[in-house]
C-alpha cells in the first residue's frame, strides 16, 4: 500500500460514516417520521390554546347563567312576597332581604349582597373578601346603582380573581329604596379550568409521543417493500436476473412491486434475447471468417488458385459485410429519426414495387390488386420490407412459380379478417410454403425454416427488418402459409397513417 493509499484511507471512512449518518437522516422512513412529527406537535401546538379558550369560555358562560338565575329567583320570590303583602316599605324590603337570604344558599364564590337606602344590609355568606367589604369602593358605587347593571371588575388577587356580578335596584314609589348584588370570584373556576386543561395537556403529550412510536412502527411496515425492492435491487445482476419482489398487498406498494417485477421480467427477456442475438450473430459470422481464414491458408503460388481465392474471399466478406448492415439497421430501428415520413401515392408505391421486383428473377410476377389513396409513411423503408419479402419468396421458389404484389384498403382474398379500412401491403408466392411451427420463429434474427428443402444464402435478418419496419410505422406483419401451397406476407399499416383523396 503506498503513502497515498494511507492518506486516502482516512478519508474514505470518514466520507462512508458521512454518507451513512446522512442515509440515515435522510431515510424516507426518518422523513416521514418528521413531517409526521411536525404536524401532529403543531395541531397539539394549536389544539391546546384553542382547547383553552373554549374552556374559559364556557366556564364565563356558565358563571353569568348562573347570575341571573340566581337573580331571577330573587326577582320571584319578591314578586310573591309583594302580592302577599298590601303594600312595599321598607320594613317589608328589609323582612324579603332577610327572608330570601335564609333561604338562598349561593354557589361555592357566590355572594348575596343587599343595600337599603344606599347603606349595606346584609349578605350571604357573612365572610367576604377585603374587595367586598362596605368600605371598598366597589360596595359605595352598588349602593348606588339606580338601574340594572352587569359587569366585571379586575383584582390583583390571585386567590379571588376577577369579580363578576349581576346588580339591580329595588324601587317602591318611584324611587330606589334597596339593591341587590349578585358577585362571583371567578379564581376557583379558572383554577378548575386550568387543573383540566393541564390534564389534557398531558394525555395529548402521552397521545402524541406514543402516535409517533406507532407511525415509526407502522412506517416501517409500509416501507416494507421498498426495502425489499432495494436488497433485490442489489442481488441482480446481468447473470442472475430470476428474483422477484414478493407482491402482499394490492396498495400502492404492491403496485410497486408489480411494476419492478414486470421491469425485471422485460429486462430478463431483453438480456435473453441479446445472449441469443450475440451467440446468433457470432455463430454466422464465425462461418465466413473461418472460409476465409481456411482458403487464405491453402493458398498456393498459382495466379488462378490465388484469383478463385481472392474471389471466394470477396464474396464472403460481401457476406459479412451485408450482414453488418441489416444488424446496423435493426439497431437504428429503436431510434426516433428511423423513419423520414413523406405523403406517397399508394397507387404510384404499388406500381413501383412491382417493377422493382421483376427486375430480381425470373418469376411469373404479378399484381393482385391496387389500393387507391395517399399514405404518410416513409416510402425507401417500405420499398426495403417488401423487397426483403421478394427476396425471401425468390429463394423459395421455382420459375415456374408465381409471386404476387398487391395493395388494398380492404381485407385481400385469403389474408385473415379484422382490420377494416387499412393499407396492406402483400407478398405472395406460390412456393414451398412453411409449416406452422416456423411461422413465429422465421421472424427472429438469423432464424431460418427447418422444412425447406434449400438452403438460404442470406443473413437470416430479412423478416425481422421486414417486422421492425412495419412496427416502427406502428403497423405489423402477417403470415398466412400452407406446405405445398404457398405463403402471404402482408404489411399491416394503421388507419391513422391514410390520407383520403
Amino acid at each position: 500500500m503506498s503513502v497515498t493509499d494511507l492518506k486516502s484511507s482516512p478519508n474514505q471512512s470518514k466520507n462512508q460514516s458521512s454518507r451513512r449518518k446522512r442515509g440515515f437522516l435522510w431515510e424516507a422512513r426518518t422523513r416521514i417520521l418528521a413531517w409526521y412529527s411536525v404536524l401532529m406537535t403543531g395541531f397539539v401546538g394549536l389544539s391546546i390554546p384553542i382547547f383553552s379558550e373554549l374552556v374559559f369560555h364556557q366556564v364565563d358562560t356558565r358563571v353569568r347563567e348562573d347570575l341571573v338565575e340566581e337573580l331571577e329567583a330573587f326577582k320571584q320570590f319578591v314578586a310573591e312576597e309583594s302580592s302577599n303583602a298590601d303594600q312595599m316599605t321598607q320594613e317589608k324590603l328589609q323582612e324579603i332581604f332577610q327572608e330570601f337570604l335564609y333561604r338562598q344558599i349561593p354557589e361555592d364564590d357566590t355572594f348575596l349582597i343587599t343595600f337599603i337606602n344606599g347603606q349595606f344590609y346584609r349578605s350571604s355568606p357573612r365572610g367576604r373578601p377585603e374587595q367586598l367589604q362596605e368600605e371598598s369602593q366597589l360596595m359605595k358605587r352598588w349602593a348606588k346603582l339606580t338601574q340594572n347593571e352587569q359587569g366585571e371588575r379586575e383584582t390583583s388577587d390571585p386567590n379571588l380573581g376577577n369579580i363578576v356580578y349581576l346588580a339591580s335596584p329595588i324601587i317602591i314609589d318611584g324611587k330606589v329604596q334597596g339593591n341587590f348584588v349578585i358577585a362571583h370570584t371567578t379564581a376557583g373556576e379558572i383554577q378548575e379550568a386550568q387543573q383540566v386543561i393541564w390534564t389534557v395537556t398531558q394525555v395529548l403529550l402521552v397521545v402524541l409521543i406514543l402516535a409517533l412510536i406507532l407511525a415509526w412502527v407502522v412506517s416501517g411496515k409500509i416501507l416494507e417493500p421498498l426495502r425489499s425492492l432495494t436488497t433485490t435491487a442489489r442481488l441482480i445482476s446481468e447473470s442472475n436476473l430470476d428474483r422477484r419482489i414478493p407482491v402482499q398487498s394490492s396498495g400502492e406498494m404492491g403496485e410497486l412491486a408489480k411494476t419492478f417485477n414486470t421491469m425485471l421480467d422485460r429486462l430478463q427477456t431483453s438480456f435473453s434475447a441479446q445472449k441469443t442475438f450475440i451467440n446468433d450473430a457470432g455463430h454466422e459470422l464465425r462461418t465466413p471468417i473461418a472460409i476465409v481464414q481456411g482458403h487464405l491458408e491453402l493458398m498456393g503460388d498459382d495466379p488462378q488458385e490465388q484469383q478463385e481465392t481472392i474471389e471466394l474471399v470477396m464474396d464472403e466478406l460481401d457476406r459479412m459485410n451485408r450482414m453488418v448492415d441489416d444488424l446496423m439497421l435493426l439497431a437504428k430501428s429503436e431510434r426516433s429519426d428511423f423513419l423520414q415520413l413523406e405523403t406517397v401515392d399508394i397507387e404510384s408505391l404499388t406500381q413501383g414495387l412491382h417493377t422493382k421486383a421483376t427486375a430480381l428473377g425470373n418469376r411469373n410476377w404479378k399484381i393482385d390488386a391496387i389500393a387507391e389513396g395517399f399514405l404518410v409513411c416513409d416510402r425507401q423503408r417500405l420499398t426495403q420490407a417488401v423487397m426483403n419479402l421478394t427476396e425471401n419468396a425468390l429463394q423459395y421458389t421455382t420459375e415456374t412459380d408465381t409471386i404476387a404484389i398487391g395493395s388494398s384498403r380492404d381485407c385481400p382474398p385469403g389474408s385473415a379478417k379484422g382490420d377494416r379500412n387499412c393499407l396492406r401491403l402483400w407478398v405472395r408466392d406460390t412456393g414451398e410454403g412453411i409449416a406452422q411451427g416456423d411461422r413465429e420463429k422465421i421472424f427472429e434474427r438469423f432464424a431460418r425454416a427447418k422444412n425447406s428443402r434449400r438452403r438460404s444464402e442470406g443473413s437470416g435478418l430479412g423478416l425481422s427488418i421486414v417486422r421492425a419496419i412495419a412496427e416502427t410505422h406502428g403497423g405489423r406483419v402477417e403470415l398466412i402459409s400452407q406446405l405445398g401451397v404457398g405463403s402471404t406476407f402482408t404489411l399491416v399499416l394503421p388507419l391513422l397513417a391514410l390520407k383520403k383523396l
